[in-house]
């Protein structure tokens, strides 16, 4: 990822410039942010762990819906990020929607560029949403799941797994930590 000079922007003025601009975009206090292109390790991932969470929501009769990278969430006024996968629990959006307003899960697979930026800016970004419970990091080169939960009060509690079940609770999902990666 590198970050274009340009105009700080509001979230508003970069969804409206994001729509008519080839390749993908995310907006870091009022700043632009160019993404890579992606590897087939990091493509296969995200669309693994998408799968595995509809699979999850579907098992568990959650009524919730899993959108894959595309969608925007908003952080604040200047900051929004397009997390490689989410599920969403409220109302049903508009077909015309580009925002995913108060996501329960954000998933990010880890990349060369965005290792500090997963680790630190969209940490902290993501949790200070209220809706955010759980924010998972996906090392597909390890296959290694970070798993950031909401815990009681400011606490944010973290496991990483590389087997066994990943719980996520609110929405009672359960994952094969397997799943959550290609297969080999």
């Amino acid at each position: 990822m590198s970050v274009v000079a340009t105009k700080k922007m509001t979230v508003d003025e970069f969804l409206a410039w994001a729509e008519a601009q080839d390749g993908r975009w995310e907006l870091l206090d009022g700043e632009l942010v160019a993404m890579s292109p992606e590897r087939v390790a990091h493509l296969e991932t995200k669309f693994t762990v998408a799968t595995a969470l509809k699979n999850a929501v579907d098992r568990a009769h959650a009524p919730c819906r899993v959108f894959p990278d595309g969608a925007t969430v908003r952080i604040g006024a200047r900051t929004a990020f397009e997390p490689d996968a989410l599920v969403y629990c409220g109302a049903r959006l508009s077909p015309d929607a580009v925002e995913i307003p108060e996501p329960m899960v954000v998933v990010e697979v880890l990349s060369p560029g965005t290792a500090a930026r997963d680790h630190g800016a969209k940490l902290e970004g993501y949790f200070s949403l209220p809706s955010v419970i759980h924010y998972l990091i996906l090392d597909a080169d390890s296959r290694k799941a970070i798993h950031h939960k909401r815990g009681q009060g400011d606490v944010i509690e973290t496991r990483i797994l590389s087997d066994g079940v990943l719980r996520l609770d609110p929405p009672g999902l359960e994952i094969p930590v397997a799943e959550l990666f290609a297969p080999l």
